[in-house]
């Protein structure tokens, strides 16, 4: 078998599983060249990274592989979940209770990619169900109960975000690369009450949305591109979601013509075929992990009205395949590498 087409197959074998994203470890090897040009003007700024020049990186913490989300408590303590492939016996909930802890295991899932604290609970989405956890007594939670199912056999439930509304809002993939659900609510962003009821569509027909981040007028998205396109994919997005939008996948990838009249445009373009993955905002910047490209991007934001638009830049290298991203409370980026296990803390430089 040839590169291409060993890439070609792998892409292809990534896009039926349930955890796409996760999924394509085998082809970040092939591509970890790519993009070269975005490199320029990086330097070492500490524990094996490429950044810009005035900041400074550490390693928070080690252990975590498969590193797929992060949250933080009203203590200040940090929450990931891990998640392999197709084996998920090592899936789990852990608590780095400070930088430099070891990370302890409270639970375990299978296949969690969403977390998030509201009102004292932590929501988890993983395959199949939302568990909501409270009661926390030191690493215990007393509580744990499933208060979403679904909503779509052998899709994704990916990153879960906290309305100001009370809501909860949740990216779910689609159930193959490039088909016609047949589900109304896989490749959607769905909306629903803490206890689980109520569940209602927020934005349609989007492919395969990762990272959530709220914002004034809606939630930015990274959203993940069809792979059967190769090189005619546009690449992959952040893009601003509001509510009742419809994206029209699998037939509308931002090309032109009638297929995409009307669609929203992507507030920035990635690398083609980047598996966008953790979205965390910080400085009027979105940073972007790009899992296949072992980057992490920094998107500068501007907002005029309801909309925005953003300059893409590449902001962290060194690391294997970075997916969950988060701002700390001190004003740090974390960046989980889910091949190592490593979570990285980057900040500026006093």
């Amino acid at each position: 078998m040839t590169v291409r087409a060993g890439r070609r197959a792998r892409r292809g074998a990534r896009a039926l599983r349930p955890r796409f994203l996760v999924g394509a470890l085998l082809v970040a090897v092939l591509v970890a060249g790519c993009g070269g040009e975005q490199r320029a003007g990086l330097v070492s700024i500490g524990a094996g990274l490429r950044g810009p020049d005035g900041w400074k990186a550490r390693v928070y913490a080690t252990g975590l592989k498969h590193a797929s989300a992060f949250a933080f408590d009203g203590k200040g303590r940090l929450w990931v979940t891990t998640s392999g492939v197709a084996d998920h016996r090592s899936d789990g909930l852990y608590l780095v209770a400070r930088a430099g802890a070891r990370p302890v295991k409270v639970a375990h899932l299978d296949g969690p990619l969403g977390l998030t604290w509201y009102r004292n609970r932590l929501y988890v989405a993983s395959i199949g169900r939302v568990t909501a956890f409270g009661e926390l007594y030191g690493t215990r939670f007393v509580s744990r109960r499933t208060i979403l199912r679904g909503p779509v056999a052998g899709a994704s439930n990916n990153a879960i975000v906290a309305t100001a509304n009370g809501r909860l809002l949740m990216s779910v993939s689609t159930t193959c690369d490039h088909c016609v659900p047949t589900s109304r609510w896989a490749a959607a962003i769905v909306s629903f009450r803490p206890d689980g009821s109520d569940l209602r569509m927020y934005a349609s027909r989007i492919r395969a949305a990762y990272g959530l981040a709220l914002v004034p007028g809606g939630v930015l998205a990274t959203m993940n591109q069809r792979d059967d396109l190769g090189a005619r994919t546009p690449g992959d997005w952040l893009a601003l979601v509001k509510q009742g939008q419809d994206w029209r996948f699998p037939s509308c990838y931002g090309q032109a013509g009638s297929a995409c009249a009307g669609v929203p445009k992507p507030v920035a373009v990635l690398a083609k075929h980047a598996a966008a993955g953790g979205l965390a905002l910080a400085d009027g910047s979105a940073f972007v992990a790009e899992w296949q490209m072992g980057s992490v991007l920094r998107v500068a934001l501007t907002r005029t009205g309801g909309t925005y638009a953003g300059t893409a830049a590449t902001f962290l290298l060194g690391m294997r395949s970075p997916l969950p991203v988060v701002g700390d409370p001190s004003g740090a980026i974390l960046v989980g590498d889910w091949t190592t296990g490593v979570v990285y803390a980057v900040d500026q430089a006093a």
